[in-house]
């Protein structure tokens, strides 16, 4: 049974995904664990490559809300924007738990780690 599994491209082993499932959700925390904790695996990488991702489109939304002139309009842009944050981070950490490497919506497709 040494089946692999393709996703974007990349291929995942099983052994590799049920080893590294937890060290993977941290990744949308703190992206870098993954990079210390499992530095050979695939999957752990991916995660890490999306939780990088996901902190880029933070500090984007946060500078964007932050130079906002009006502070009302401001808010609104951080509010907003936080939402689908909350929401890509959620969804990263339900895909590390149950083992699948699916990219995050409209964000996803950016690789930085390869």
């Amino acid at each position: 049974m040494n089946e692999t599994f393709n996703t974007q491209e990349q291929v995942f082993s099983p052994e590799d995904i049920e080893k590294n499932k937890v060290i993977s959700f941290l990744a949308y925390l703190i992206f870098f664990i993954p990079l210390i904790a499992a530095p050979d695996s695939k999957f752990a990488r991916f995660h890490a490559n999306q939780g990088l991702i996901l902190l880029i489109f933070s500090l984007a939304i946060y500078i964007i809300g932050s130079v906002t002139t009006v502070i009302f309009i401001g808010f609104i842009i951080l509010f907003i924007g936080w939402i689908p944050i909350l929401v890509f981070a959620i969804m990263g950490i339900i895909n590390a738990l149950n083992g699948q490497a699916k990219p995050l919506p409209l964000i996803g497709k950016f690789t930085i780690l390869k």
